[in-house]
């Protein structure tokens, strides 16, 4: 849309385009010509661009902004606060702690039972169909923290035996920012 427009004056000032520029005053962001100075970079001696450096407090984790650095559940560990439903916690000094409330069955699943029987009939190999097992895991892994007074507790589902070593794996992060 750089090219000015063709039908301008051909017809009536009815089919003008465009906002109109009140008179007297400067375009603003380029329309209709290109403002000088916009843009990166520029051939403008006045933009001087500066690189200062800010204060980082000794010990400080290295995220200190907004972003988060683990979420267990509903618990989000920011730079240098937890957030909860519950409320914001510092995280320098907080307690972490997990209990493993899952259990994982193993069972004998029903068609390998039915094809033991229609095997074991034929071709008497159907009791080899009796080794298949089936893991169920069920349960929740509660993950605790206190800091500052507060207290919040979060359950998370276990959706396998593995869950509760990935769940201390993030625990035992957050312990390690709460320690600095």
């Amino acid at each position: 849309m750089s090219e000015p427009n063709p039908y301008a004056g051909n017809e009536g000032p009815e089919y003008q385009w465009g906002p109109t520029q009140p008179p007297g005053s400067t375009p603003a962001y380029g329309y209709p010509n290109a403002t000088p100075g916009y843009g990166y970079p520029q051939d403008n001696p006045a933009y001087q661009p500066t690189q200062a450096a800010l204060p980082v407090p000794a010990g400080a984790p290295a995220g200190m902004g907004g972003a988060p650095l683990v979420t267990i559940g509903d618990i989000t560990v920011m730079g240098d606060s937890i957030v909860t439903p519950a409320g914001t916690l510092p995280l320098r000094g907080s307690v972490w702690n997990a209990t493993d409330m899952s259990h994982t069955e193993e069972k004998i699943p029903t068609h390998a039972i039915v094809l033991a029987i229609v095997f074991f009939i034929f071709c008497l190999l159907g009791l080899l169909f009796l080794l298949m097992k089936e893991k169920k895991t069920t349960g929740f892994i509660q993950v605790t923290v206190t800091s500052g007074g507060k207290h919040h507790s979060t359950m998370i589902p276990a959706h396998g035996p593995q869950t509760f070593q990935q769940v201390m794996g993030q625990i035992n992060y957050a312990r390690s920012l709460s320690s600095m």
